[in-house]
C-alpha cells in the first residue's frame, strides 16, 4: 500500500486571484507538486473539492467581512499547517488603504442600501485573526518561492526563503543603482527580495510589492526621498500601495502624514 499524500487546500479571501494563479503558472513543476501532494480543494483549478483536515493550507486575500472573519477559523482549526501568500493575505492589500479613510462614508456614497453592507472597517492580513505557520510575501509572490514553500512543508523543514532587501538582488544582478545614479526614489532598501529586482532591472524604482524587510530602517530612506526632492506627502503615497497596512510602512507613512498635518 502506498503511503498517503498529504493535502492541500488553497484558499481565497478579498484578493484578485494572482497568487493562486502563480500556482497555476507553474507548469511543468505542478505536475511534480500533484505527484508528491493530493490537491484536495483549489476551486480556482478544480471542481473536485474533499473535505477537511487538510494537511496545508495556502490562504491568499485579506479579511474584510464579519463572515470571512469567521471563515478563517475554521479553516485554520482544520488545517495542520497555515500559509498565507501574498501582499493581501500578509498585509491587508491594496485594499487596506480603506483602514487610513471613514469606510462607512464609502459604503454611502457606492451603494444605494448601504445598511445591507456587512463589513468590517479595516482589510486586515490573515494573522490579526488567527495563527500563521508562514507568510510568503509579494503581489504577486514568486513561483520559486512558492515550490520552496510547499516542499518545505511537505517535508517537514523550515522553509528557505531570503530575508534580505531588493538591493541585494540588484547587487548580484549587477543592476546600477538607480537612486544614487540618477536620483530615481526606490523602496529597494527596505524591501523584502524576491522579485528579482525587476523593476530597478528596467531602470525604475522599486514600489516595495513584497513589503518591508526584517529590521528596515525606513525612516533613513525617508529623509533620503526628501533629499531626493519628494514632499511629505508624496512619501506618504509611497509608502500607501500593495503593503500600505504592513506595520513598517504604515507607521511610516502616518508619522509624514502627522508632519504634514501639522505644517498645514
Amino acid at each position: 500500500m502506498s503511503a498517503r499524500r498529504p493535502t492541500l487546500a488553497v484558499w481565497k479571501f478579498a484578493s484578485c486571484d494572482g497568487c493562486q494563479l502563480t500556482l497555476l503558472g507553474c507548469e511543468d513543476e505542478l505536475l511534480a507538486v500533484a505527484d508528491a501532494i493530493q490537491i484536495a480543494y483549489f476551486p480556482e483549478a478544480s471542481s473536485a473539492m474533499a473535505e477537511g483536515p487538510w494537511d496545508l493550507s495556502l490562504v491568499e486575500g485579506s479579511i474584510t467581512t464579519p463572515h470571512d472573519a469567521e471563515r478563517i477559523r475554521e479553516i485554520r482549526r482544520a488545517s495542520r499547517h497555515l500559509v498565507t501568500i501574498g501582499a493581501c493575505a500578509t498585509a491587508g492589500g491594496i485594499q487596506a488603504l480603506r483602514n487610513f479613510a471613514d469606510v462607512e462614508a464609502f459604503t454611502r456614497q457606492v451603494y444605494a442600501r448601504p445598511d445591507w453592507i456587512k463589513t468590517l472597517a479595516t482589510s486586515d492580513p490573515i494573522a490579526a485573526h488567527v495563527p500563521v505557520d508562514f507568510e510568503l510575501r509579494g503581489c504577486p509572490i514568486d513561483k520559486a518561492q512558492l515550490l520552496e514553500v510547499i516542499n518545505a512543508f511537505v517535508y517537514g523543514r523550515r522553509p528557505q526563503v531570503p530575508q534580505s532587501s531588493v538591493c541585494e538582488e540588484c547587487k548580484r544582478a549587477g543592476h546600477v543603482c538607480v537612486m544614487v545614479a540618477h536620483g530615481t526614489p526606490c523602496l529597494g532598501p527596505v524591501t523584502h527580495a524576491g522579485c528579482g529586482a525587476l523593476c530597478p532591472g528596467c531602470h525604475r524604482g522599486c514600489y516595495g510589492c513584497f513589503g518591508p524587510k526584517e529590521t528596515p530602517n525606513a525612516p533613513a530612506l525617508s529623509a533620503w526621498l526628501e533629499h531626493l526632492g519628494m514632499k511629505r506627502e508624496e512619501i506618504v503615497r509611497v509608502y500607501r500601495t500593495f503593503n500600505a497596512n504592513s506595520d513598517t510602512f504604515r507607521e511610516e507613512s502616518l508619522r509624514h502624514e502627522r508632519d504634514t498635518d501639522h505644517q498645514g
